[in-house]
């Protein structure tokens, strides 16, 4: 017994030291502090919590059971390792917010090169780099980095472990992007292997803001005029940017649209949203998708978006620039998750969807920031100054109209072509592949061409380096 108390007691002045206030000594947070933080958060938003028998609510019969649980850990990852669910592939857990912070504002510390790393066809322990678009006015874009550029050496090294063992899903190449400035090594494919061209580029990194509107086009093919839109992340911040594309399409009369989608990893669940409402327009207050949470948070919690008329949740937003189309052509890769995803899922019941592309990553699950502090709204204002870690884990699921959700294994595209090194194209030109092949189907409908349909594995994608890289996120809930 006396155990038991001098723990609770321990445990106790833990706890309430994570309410310090900010004019108190600050001290790092402990090992125990921290994991209880971890505890705190899934035991109450994780969307499987189901799944994990600790995170139960009557698991432990006191709160010095949840000491000694909590003490096992050597640190706040493994804590969140072991209570994280088998099925939950994308909960994270950082320890600086300031990072997620500003990647939800479309702020990055890069070179604006997106590149993937393929095994070189004869050398099954070397890499090739293949250039799968440049952000707009970035570092690489005025180095004169484009869109297909190969290179085969950085910093004057091949792309291989240092072992030089063959290459696989363990294989790390973070020593070679990490630092600020590097060189790439360009060189061009004879058919079966790669020469050198002798030219050299400086890659720098700066704090980029990134916009996702990377290419906004409309193209006039047979006496149709087709819009085009590359979009690489859904992030709130450019939503206007977003609608004045769409008033562009309007202006340009365009009677088709192509979203390409192809490398777009996701982000708010509101763009989505609002998205989703510029390609039609026509559904406003019908449901877009439903957020389901745990057992414990629903229904109090739950919550149907609707197709709306303004940009944003309330009607105080500038109005939506809808198109009133009843198809879409959506352009996807094994890069497309999240909250693209949730477009093909939200507009399937309402309008005809032709995807063209790679079989998608299959999201459905989406989650918002959880910091140190008081349960139920772990908000920053209130978070423990004792340290910066910050919790992203998975809290809810989208239904859509139908009642679809689950769907673990992605989507399947309507036509089915694989990106090819070599013949990769200009994105939203024609002569570019999986763009093509749309305009094939607007105007000869549905034909018998044969594609390209062999993935090559990339290995590396620039986008495995951004924190909120395949995710769905949410607003902050308003609940005290």
């Amino acid at each position: 017994m006396k155990k038991i108390t001098l723990l609770l007691l321990v445990f106790t002045m833990l706890f309430f030291s994570c309410n310090d206030d900010l004019d108190d000594t600050i001290r790092p947070a402990t090992t125990v502090e921290l994991s209880d933080f971890v505890y705190r958060g899934l035991n109450y938003w994780s969307l499987y919590k189901d799944q994990v028998p600790e995170l139960a609510n009557d698991f432990f019969s006191n709160d010095g059971e949840k000491f000694d649980y909590l003490s096992q850990f050597a640190s706040v990852e493994d804590a969140f390792d072991a209570l994280t669910a088998p099925v939950d592939r994308f909960s994270i857990l950082r320890d600086d917010y300031t990072e997620l912070e500003n990647s939800l504002a479309g702020i990055r510390t890069a070179s604006g090169m997106n590149i993937s790393l393929l095994i070189m066809p004869n050398d099954p322990t070397r890499a090739f780099g293949i250039v799968r678009y440049v952000v707009n006015d970035s570092p690489a874009a005025i180095a004169g980095v484009q869109r297909g550029m190969i290179f085969t050496l950085v910093d004057g090294q091949p792309l291989q472990d240092a072992t030089g063992q063959p290459i696989d899903g363990n294989t790390s190449f973070s020593s070679f992007f990490s630092p600020e400035s590097y060189t790439i090594s360009t060189a061009t494919f004879n058919g079966t292997d790669f020469d050198l061209t002798g030219e050299e580029i400086v890659i720098n990194k700066i704090q980029l803001i990134i916009n996702p509107l990377h290419t906004v086009n409309v193209l006039s093919v047979g006496g149709n005029e087709i819009g085009y839109l590359h979009y690489t992340g859904f992030t709130n911040e450019f939503d206007s940017d977003l609608n004045n594309a769409f008033a562009e399409f309007q202006a340009a009369g365009i009677t088709d649209l192509v979203l390409d989608l192809r490398y777009n990893g996701g982000g708010s669940i509101e763009t989505a949203n609002d998205l989703s409402s510029m390609i039609t327009g026509q559904f406003e207050g019908q449901t877009f998708i439903t957020q389901e949470y745990n057992s414990d948070r629903n229904p109090e919690n739950q919550f149907t978006r609707t197709f709306n008329n303004n940009l944003g949740s309330g009607d105080d937003g500038a109005t939506i620039n809808s198109l009133g189309l009843s198809r879409v052509f959506i352009l996807t890769t094994g890069r497309t998750a999240s909250a693209s995803e949730l477009i093909l899922s939200g507009l399937d019941p309402y309008i005809e969807i032709i995807q063209i592309g790679t079989n998608t990553v299959g999201k459905f699950e989406g989650s918002f920031l959880l910091y140190d502090a008081p349960t139920p709204g772990f908000r920053r204002s209130e978070a423990n100054p004792n340290h910066r870690y910050v919790m992203l884990p998975l809290v809810l699921k989208s239904v859509n109209a139908n009642g679809l959700t689950d769907y673990f294994d992605g989507f399947t595209p309507d036509i089915e072509i694989a990106e090819d090194f070599t013949n990769y194209g200009q994105l939203g030109e024609q002569g570019e592949p999986l763009l093509d092949a749309a305009i094939d189907v607007i105007l000869n409908g549905r034909s018998n061409a044969q594609y390209n349909t062999t993935i090559q594995p990339s290995y590396y994608d620039t986008e495995q380096q951004d924190p909120l890289y395949q995710r769905m996120i949410v607003d902050q809930l308003d609940i005290d």
